[in-house]
């Protein structure tokens, strides 16, 4: 079952990353927020500013009322609680679903 985990980790990344696009930076799905697509683009560039998270953009951030959904593979538990500490920290964002699955 432990060997399982991961791969149930990463198609749940990638189902919530086909759902969530549209209505985070689109608002597509509903009224949604203002403000959504500022905190979803704050948070990019402040996990951007972090080199030990991975390449610019690896993790996939998305805002839906005032809600930040963390999506993404990293390496380390260390790098998961760093991007969702820098995603609370952000101004205008009232809860961090991280969904970032770590690979070892």
């Amino acid at each position: 079952m432990n060997r399982l985990k991961p791969l149930f980790a990463l198609i749940f990344v990638f189902v919530m990353t086909g759902a969530l696009p549209g209505c985070a930076t689109e608002r597509t799905c509903g009224a949604g927020r203002s403000g959504d697509a500022k905190i979803t683009t704050n948070v990019q560039a402040l996990n951007d500013q972090h080199p030990d998270l991975g390449p610019p953009n690896s993790i996939n951030v998305q805002t839906l009322d005032h809600v930040v959904y963390l999506n993404g593979l990293v390496s380390t538990g260390l790098q998961r609680a760093i991007a969702e500490s820098v995603a609370r920290e952000t101004t205008g964002v009232v809860k961090v679903e991280n969904l970032i699955a770590v690979t070892n």
